[in-house]
């Protein structure tokens, strides 16, 4: 069994540091921006309830579930052997507004959609004195775990912090300063009022582009096994579960890149955080191996 690190505080406020420090105190409430609304698309001769069907059916896409996915003029592509990758290379950022003050923070590295492991490397800015960039924190994702090395705040550098993502009000999905890209596409299952916003191009590969709401609740009811648990416990943590997107497919259904934006209410001002995951080099190899139990710290996390 692996050993948690104790948390003073309780839940996300030992591990805030790298999304933004005091956002996700254990007390404090979320708020996911966007209204309410219907479960069906919202008509639309570009693509009609063809669009919510497409978003919902991207996470399958990655997962390897479904082979393949409806276009926006209802054509069904992708029904190949190929067009299931099951990994990919990643790259993340997430911008954070409060107070005037905009601060971002990026990811890099590579995710196994089929069994939800990845490996990253984040990078976080300078702070508000101006001193350098941190060393770069390593961060391998599992379905309800976050392992965090070079954590910094006294924990030793041969060792790792390890975070049950079960148990954070939002599930991880900022905490760690980088949307889990399985969660990403994950919370398209709750997709809701999804419009059909017409093709463009991304990194030179025709995708279509599509925007709506996601109900964090429907997606966690209806997202894979390993990924239920982190979702619910954001569904129970927001205040409200609905956040608006932007997600970008190609041609064989699967997801491109997806924009989530948050918003949390907290002690003073309103914090926005907008969450991009983008997905290239599909069928990439990702060797991840989870470190032992000698190899967690298990000690106090001081804050930054």
């Amino acid at each position: 069994m692996v050993v948690q690190q104790h948390r003073s505080g309780g839940g996300a406020r030992a591990v805030c540091a790298l999304a933004v420090v005091g956002v996700m105190a254990a007390t404090a409430g979320c708020s996911g921006g966007g209204g309410g609304g219907g479960d069906r698309a919202m008509a639309d001769e570009r693509g009609g309830a063809d669009s919510l069907d497409a978003v919902h059916r991207a996470a399958a896409v990655l997962a390897g579930t479904v082979r393949g996915t409806r276009t926006g003029t209802g054509a069904v592509t992708g029904t190949g052997a190929r067009s299931v990758a099951g990994s990919a290379e990643v790259r993340t950022s997430m911008e954070t507004a409060a107070g005037g003050t905009r601060v971002t923070i990026r990811g890099r590295g590579t995710y196994d959609f089929r069994n939800q492991v990845g490996r990253l490397e984040v990078v976080l800015p300078e702070d508000a004195a101006g001193e350098d960039e941190h060393h770069p924190i390593t961060e391998l994702l599992a379905p309800g775990a976050l392992y965090m090395m070079n954590r910094g705040a006294g924990v030793p550098a041969d060792k790792w912090v390890r975070i049950d993502t079960t148990t954070l009000e939002d599930g991880n999905l900022v905490t760690g300063g980088v949307t889990d890209p399985m969660a990403a596409a994950e919370l398209l299952r709750g997709a809701r009022q999804v419009t059909y916003a017409g093709r463009t191009e991304l990194a030179g590969v025709a995708v279509r582009h599509y925007r709506g709401i996601s109900d964090i609740g429907r997606a966690a009811r209806e997202a894979s096994p390993k990924s239920r648990g982190a979702l619910a416990a954001a569904a129970k943590g927001f205040r409200t579960d609905t956040v608006p997107f932007d997600a970008y497919l190609d041609e064989q259904g699967r997801l491109r890149k997806v924009r989530h934006r948050f918003s949390f209410a907290n002690e003073g001002p309103a914090v926005e955080v907008v969450s991009t995951t983008l997905l290239y080099g599909f069928g990439v190899p990702v060797s991840v191996r989870l470190p032992d139990d000698r190899d967690i710290y298990t000690g106090k996390i001081r804050q930054r």
